[in-house]
């Protein structure tokens, strides 16, 4: 009996070292030396060959980016199911996309789920997998050769390969999922992107200290005698994958390097490169395969229509017109980037968000960072999907499948508190409107609809009343709703609200109104064009945060008094002017637009005349209104917090509120406002899936080559 425990011992431990082995090595095992390397995925000229079945064919890539987050979780959790991956896989498909991309290592559930997809599928959906640097790795090292950076870089790309081959279990990182990874998709997978935008700081460091280093060899990649040494580091990082995967499954793919405008191969005219600090190129060109890669290469680009602005002063570029005779520098650049390379051009990220916010303008044809509809948004992926393949590019990936509540945005961050992002829907914060999936409020429809139509109102009682007017208020996860009764078209209202009692003013100048009690904001609904949302100055977040940028002022020098008459436009900065203007043009302070201006229009997403920036819609007898929370000041609504006063704290902080008073009156006495509890919802929130009119947009571009109407 002793010898066969000691027996059963030994095979358990051969099965666990075994296991061991192959789940967590992440050096080189030749386990079939004499097997050839396979590949269905390879390059011709410009174009990119899969075989399907039938050899080698040209192959243009129509993907779709795809996140990890959804509402309630932020990406680091990974929460997405299988089940969710499957329903999504198969809508992807059926707009038209053939691939999608993902940026690092997903859960277990996308790959178990993508497995699941595929496996009797005869048109299977393909997969480039992405090799994630984080931003803290990059801007803490800057020299790319740091062995803290490289190391877990080269190591991060072995572990890559394992999981889509199925072989391997990893520990949790905030960056990647984690867990035992067995679903070996590697016969859908067309090949890896390698990297992120790299930082112009990182990639002018590398080469500048390391000027002196010998250009990379390598077995599958290697360096070329001109090739930097950023781009020599690229070349070892790319024999690092080829040299594993064909070693370890005897396979190879595609390759590529993630890029983007920042650090694109392109020498700008001395101005433009002054203006916008273009110091740092990377030129895949420099990086080249042996005959032992047969896979091939492509370079990769992230190249969106509003950035970078300096396409509008570079002389080259400026005058530039499509067949239409319309300016357009996107188009431009995409010519001068597909015309640098002989290898395919992939631009792997494009696109724009719906998004009641605006972080960025496009100044020639509109396709902004935000401030778009729905179907603004898939006319512009539309058009800048014909831009890409007019220019010859070999395929594109839009970017991005789900909208992503977690996310942030440079010009509302300071707004907001960041560890409370995914739990609440922020329209002002553009980042998180990329997607063509929409996650709207509530279970199965949203608490109201601005369209005109008041039956969700049915038994509201009113808050506040007055000259013939009332007032009601619901809320949700995006949205504070407003339901005043007795509103018309030609009469303009007036909606005082009190939010903090740290400031506020029982009196407005312009327009002249009186309240009741210290209101913070002020709406204005006075028809289609001329409706809006006013702050008083002193609870004014752009004032406080950025007057310095905006106007050369100190926001704390001179503040205005607490209880100020003074209500102002709502305002959001936008994108930043040159640092080193020329001579003849001085220094220009930093743009902003008027987000507190109403949209009138239809809101519900039913209806056939829908607008998704609607703000606002008259009905019978009756005007319905909707506001973004961050346009109140509030900076976590799933707990109901707002910000503090900006010059007691010098800055964002927040404060608790546990009610708001608002009222409604048209101006001819003083206004009275009544009382609304805010109870929060904690990360409790309520969510439906909703197809946005950009799918469908780019469905029909797809299917018949014309974008729909």
């Amino acid at each position: 009996m002793r010898k066969f425990l000691i027996l059963c011992a030994t095979a358990v431990l051969v099965l666990l070292a075994g296991n061991y082995l192959i789940y967590h090595t992440s050096y080189y095992i030749d386990w079939r030396p004499d097997e050839a390397i396979s590949s269905f995925t390879g390059t011709s000229g410009r174009e990119i060959l899969v075989d399907r079945g039938n050899g080698p064919a040209p192959f243009e890539i129509r993907g779709v980016d795809l996140g990890v987050g959804k509402p309630g979780h932020f990406a680091t959790e990974f929460a997405i199911t299988r089940e969710e991956y499957l329903r999504w896989f198969g809508q992807i498909q059926e707009m038209g996309a053939n691939t999608v991309r993902i940026y690092t290592i997903n859960s277990p559930a996308f790959y178990e789920a993508f497995l699941e997809y595929n496996q009797d599928n005869p048109d299977p959906l393909y997969l480039i997998q992405g090799l994630w640097v984080n931003d803290y790795s990059q801007n803490s090292h800057i020299d790319a050769y740091d062995p803290d950076f490289l190391d877990p870089l080269l190591e991060d790309a072995k572990r890559v390969v394992d999981v889509i081959h199925g072989r391997r279990n990893v520990s949790y990182d905030p960056n990647r999922g984690n867990g035992r990874y067995r679903y070996d998709v590697s016969k859908w997978v067309l090949g890896y992107i390698l990297g992120v935008e790299w930082e112009d700081l990182t990639v002018a460091f590398t080469d500048h200290m390391r000027e002196e280093s010998a250009p990379y060899r390598g077995t599958y990649f290697y360096a070329t005698d001109e090739a930097t040494p950023f781009e020599s580091m690229l070349a070892r990082l790319g024999d690092t994958v080829a040299a594993y995967e064909a070693g370890r499954y005897k396979q190879q793919r595609l390759i590529a390097f993630a890029n983007w405008p920042t650090t694109d191969p392109m020498s700008y005219d001395e101005e433009t490169s002054r203006l916008f600090l273009k110091f740092a190129e990377v030129d895949v060109e420099q990086v080249k395969t042996t005959e032992a890669f047969c896979s091939g290469q492509f370079a990769s680009y992230h190249v969106y229509p509003y950035y970078p602005d300096y396409l509008r002063h570079s002389p080259d570029l400026a005058g530039y017109l499509d067949e239409k005779g319309q300016s357009n520098t996107y188009r431009a650049y995409l010519k001068t980037l597909a015309g640098h390379h002989a290898m395919p051009v992939v631009i792997s990220e494009f696109g724009v968000p719906s998004s009641r916010g605006m972080a960025q303008v496009d100044y020639g044809r509109g396709y902004n960072q935000g401030d778009l509809s729905e179907r603004a948004q898939g006319e512009a992926i539309a058009a800048c999907y014909e831009d890409i393949m007019a220019a010859g590019c070999a395929g594109s990936v839009i970017f991005t499948w789900q909208d992503e509540w977690f996310k942030r945005t440079w010009n509302t961050m300071h707004a907001v508190d960041l560890t409370q992002t995914a739990y609440w829907s922020d329209y002002q914060t553009n980042e998180q409107y990329f997607g063509l999936l929409s996650f709207d409020p509530g279970r199965e429809r949203s608490v109201c609809y601005v369209d005109g139509d008041d039956e969700e109102w049915a038994g509201s009682a009113p808050v506040s009343a007055g000259e013939g007017l009332s007032l009601s208020v619901k809320y949700d996860e995006k949205y504070l709703y407003f339901l005043v009764r007795g509103a018309r078209e030609d009469r303009a209202v007036y909606l005082p609200i009190d939010t903090t009692q740290k400031t506020g003013s029982a009196v407005c100048a312009s327009p002249a109104l009186s309240f009741d009690r210290p209101a913070d904001f002020l709406v204005v609904l006075d028809g289609s064009g001329n409706s809006r949302v006013l702050v008083q100055e002193r609870y004014d977040c752009l004032r406080a945060m950025y007057l310095h940028q905006v106007k050369g002022l100190d926001s704390y020098e001179f503040p205005p008094a607490a209880d100020t008459p003074d209500f102002v436009p709502i305002r959001l900065i936008l994108q930043v002017s040159p640092l080193f203007p020329s001579v003849e043009q001085p220094k220009m302070n930093m743009p902003t637009y008027e987000t507190g201006k109403l949209v009138h229009g239809n809101g519900n997403p039913n209806s056939e005349d829908f607008l998704s920036l609607a703000d606002f819609c008259y009905g019978e007898g009756f005007v319905e209104l909707r506001l973004p929370w961050q346009l109140l000041n509030f900076s976590n609504p799933s707990d109901m917090e707002i910000h503090d006063d900006y010059y007691a704290h010098y800055g964002v902080e927040n404060l608790r509120l546990h009610s708001l008073w608002a009222g409604v009156g048209t101006g001819e006495g003083t206004i009275e406002l009544g009382e609304t509890p805010l109870r929060g919802w904690g990360n409790k929130v309520t969510y439906h899936e909703r197809l946005k009119d950009s799918y469908y947009i780019m469905q029909e571009m797809w299917a018949t080559g014309e974008a729909a109407s």
